[in-house]
């Protein structure tokens, strides 16, 4: 049932007063799309009332997918025993991520309502770095002991399970819980009862370290599809795992802020619907300006070899052309890269292998476009359009430059985003803008050193 389908029957279902039936409607809705149907509902008041018909489970699994504004609007609608029972039912890192976009008074009323553990885990997270690989995980997962056997492991996931993210993986800890190995419940149901987790748990166990990028997090996830990655302090003890669902939502984030650097905009974290004009407008601004003050040194190379330019006045018609070309052609390779630095499958070490292969690529282009270029001036320009100011010179000029240029350009839009990635910035800032405002220059000192040599201007 599609979102305009759900909202509709909820609507009749409340007309007439069904509760009942509205009640167990809404509750075999998937929890993900329940949250989307609610945040449709623009009176809070209708809101808070089917959201308070929900089971105390879905209820939590929906609360955890609202937006901050919703939640924060719930919040204040909730009784101290509601809230309660929404906090007791969601995991912990699904509650620090709440508390880290509430204003204070929310965040107080939240931690006024969950026990000691509780506050002191989610303070835990809280402490850890922005974008580490502590401020996304969750100390909630099973370890069991190497000298457990089968049935004392499954006692204690009974046990305590329930409470777990995840019980699909199981870690092993000594007593002062460092990481030794790590098993499955798969292994764990094809083995006897009577045999001790310490003859077939793994030992060579991959983790990562609490201050590790998340995005690192992420990419070990990917690396070894695993469906959770344990998570150590500086002396190997266990202090969480990042699950699988952690590590969509930061590829997601970190995709998005790959996108926005790309396109010269700060990155920011609001959706774009929710974001202010003004918001919207410091956030794009400074690279405008700084894009638009390096633009200033082609303006100057224009105004250098005016009258040169001046002497020859068909060249000038064809520079949107060239600068166009060359900046399409930086940018197609500084993504490349850039994908591929983000990957891992290339590295500062590549750099010469990486130059190589788009070197002859250009060449490949640059030779491909210039005898395009060539054919099109003389037949189209020349012939068919009668533009006579379209010589055979002119026109090898303007294709030598687009030769010169392509390759040019190549080696700057791949080898800009490895320098960024090895002196510590984000390669995703060498996109598009940056790199098309060097290249513009570069293909117009290329155009006119041509023309001055094969044209005598």
């Amino acid at each position: 049932m599609v979102l305009e389908e759900m909202l509709e029957c909820i609507n009749i279902l409340l007309e007439n007063r069904n509760i009942s039936e509205l009640k167990r409607s809404l509750n075999e809705v998937n929890p993900v799309d329940i949250a989307r149907l609610l945040e449709e509902i623009e009176d809070e008041r209708q809101r808070t009332f089917l959201f308070r018909m929900l089971t105390k489970e879905n209820a939590a699994e929906t609360f955890v997918e609202f937006d901050g504004d919703t939640q924060e609007n719930l919040i204040r609608a909730f009784s101290d025993t509601e809230l309660r029972e929404v906090l007791d039912e969601i995991y912990i890192d699904d509650a620090a991520d709440i508390i880290e976009e509430m204003p204070a008074t929310i965040v107080k009323r939240i931690l006024k309502n969950t026990d000691k553990e509780t506050r002191e885990a989610i303070n835990t997270i809280l402490k850890y770095p922005d974008d580490s690989a502590g401020s996304i995980m969750t100390p909630e997962f099973v370890d069991l002991k190497k000298d457990m056997t089968v049935e004392d492991a499954f006692k204690r996931i009974r046990r305590t399970g329930v409470d777990k993210e995840t019980i699909y993986t199981c870690y092993v800890t000594d007593a002062s819980r460092h990481l030794i190995g790590v098993t499955t419940v798969k292994e764990l149901l094809l083995n006897d009862y009577d045999d001790v987790i310490e003859d077939f748990m793994e030992t060579n166990v991959i983790s990562i370290n609490t201050l590790d990028d998340q995005e690192y997090a992420s990419d070990m996830l990917s690396k070894y599809d695993f469906l959770a990655l344990p998570v150590v302090d500086m002396e190997n003890r266990l202090v969480g795992i990042i699950t699988y669902d952690d590590a969509i939502d930061v590829i997601q984030e970190e995709n998005t802020e790959d996108i926005q650097k790309m396109a010269a905009i700060v990155p920011t974290d609001t959706p774009y619907l929710k974001t202010s004009v003004f918001e919207t407008f410091k956030k794009r601004i400074p690279w405008l300006m700084l894009l638009m003050v390096s633009a200033t040194i082609t303006s100057q190379i224009l105004t250098t070899f005016e009258n040169k330019l001046a002497s020859v006045m068909v060249l000038t018609a064809f520079i949107p052309m060239l600068m166009d070309t060359g900046g399409n052609t930086g940018s197609q390779a500084s993504v490349s890269i850039i994908r591929a630095l983000s990957l891992g499958e290339i590295g500062n070490r590549d750099i010469f292998k990486v130059l190589w292969k788009e070197i002859r690529v250009a060449l490949c282009c640059g030779i491909s476009l210039s005898v395009i270029c060539f054919a099109k001036l003389m037949l189209f320009d020349r012939v068919i359009m009668g533009n006579d100011g379209v010589t055979v010179i002119v026109a090898i000029v303007i294709s030598l430059t687009i030769l010169v240029e392509i390759i040019l350009a190549k080696i700057v839009g791949c080898t800009l985003p490895i320098v960024a990635k090895k002196i510590g910035f984000d390669p995703a800032v060498m996109a598009s803008p940056f790199i098309t405002t060097i290249v513009d220059a570069i293909s117009l000192l290329v155009y006119i050193a041509f023309a001055s040599l094969l044209l005598g201007v």
